[in-house]
């Protein structure tokens, strides 16, 4: 059970480095700021010092991810549950992977959690504490983010066109605006790559917190490690999905985009609260694609139908590992 528990965090850590890691760098790929290896090495990158300074600032979200308060502390610290709860993750987000879908991490968790504990102790599943800890969260914030991503775009317009600046302007000390603005974008972009990782590193290191599986300082290092990889390996598909199907955009939008996941995220990560940076990213594209009347509704509705999709799929997933686990 320690080694399951050990494989099943590195498997969704994997997972979700394959299929969150270039969300925040999407928006320079779909802008054509850079190039995909570019944008790649950036995601990483910044990710990678998300997820060690996690380590420090978010400590709250391996509290809410260990199932405590969902299920019984005894089920809650049993390996069986930590393996069954996070094979099933990294299954759904795996296969959420191959087909180019962006899905939630977050929200195959909390899935995975229930499904798990319904097996352990039906009758003892916090239902009260799925609705308002994990459930509120994800469902808000993605409708904030497209709320915010479109009027923050929406005043940075206005401004621009109020002062009269194109591509070809420059500011008092002769550098292009164009070229400004690129490197505000990149910055953005390594803002969100930080912010996820602050926000999921934890998520997944509570699996190896709940079983008492290795030592503190080496869960973030093994997590960080394997979402790092997975990012670097097998990113290319959901990359695509998030840089050329849900809407064109230009580096103005995307960094709109940007600054507004960065800033949800972060201050949810550090108030421990379970949101999920696909659902806020993909919710500024939405909201930016909406205003600019780009967006491709046909793949909006796909990417929603897989975020509801998630959370059964990993339930029904945990159930059964939970139970040939225990058999």
């Amino acid at each position: 059970m320690w080694i399951a528990s050990l494989l099943a965090a590195i498997m969704l850590a994997y997972a979700n480095g394959a299929n969150d890691n270039f969300k925040g760098v999407a928006t320079l790929l779909g802008s054509r700021t850079t190039n995909y290896r570019r944008a790649l090495f950036w995601a990483c990158s910044t990710t990678l010092a998300g997820s060690i300074a996690a380590a420090w600032v978010a400590q709250e979200l391996v509290d809410t991810f260990s199932g405590r308060g969902l299920v019984p502390d005894a089920i809650a610290s049993a390996p069986a549950f930590s393996a069954s709860v996070g094979l099933a993750a990294a299954a759904t987000v795996l296969l959420a992977t191959y087909l180019g879908l962006p899905i939630s991490t977050t929200h195959a968790l909390t899935g995975a959690l229930v499904g798990a504990g319904l097996i352990h102790a039906a009758n003892e599943v916090a239902f009260s504490h799925l609705g308002t800890v994990f459930l509120a969260p994800l469902l808000v914030s993605p409708l904030l983010a497209m709320m915010c991503a479109a009027g923050l775009y929406l005043i940075f317009r206005t401004c621009r066109l109020a002062l009269d600046i194109n591509k070809e302007s420059c500011l008092f000390w002769g550098i292009p605006v164009a070229k400004v603005l690129d490197q505000l974008h990149y910055l953005s972009a390594g803002a969100v790559g930080f912010a996820r990782g602050l926000n999921d590193t934890p998520k997944i290191a509570a699996l190896l917190v709940a079983s008492g599986t290795l030592i503190p300082e080496a869960r973030y290092g093994v997590v960080a490690l394997f979402i790092a990889l997975g990012g670097w390996l097998s990113a290319r598909r959901v990359a695509e999905t998030l840089s050329h199907k849900v809407t064109t955009m230009n580096s103005g939008q995307g960094f709109s985009a940007n600054l507004v996941t960065a800033f949800l995220v972060i201050i949810a990560s550090r108030l421990g609260m379970p949101v999920s940076t696909t659902h806020v990213s993909v919710g500024a594209l939405f909201g930016i694609g909406l205003l600019s009347g780009h967006a491709n509704k046909r793949v909006i509705v796909s990417i929603v139908s897989s975020w509801v999709g998630t959370l059964p799929l990993a339930a029904v997933l945990a159930a059964i590992l939970c139970w040939a686990l225990m058999a």
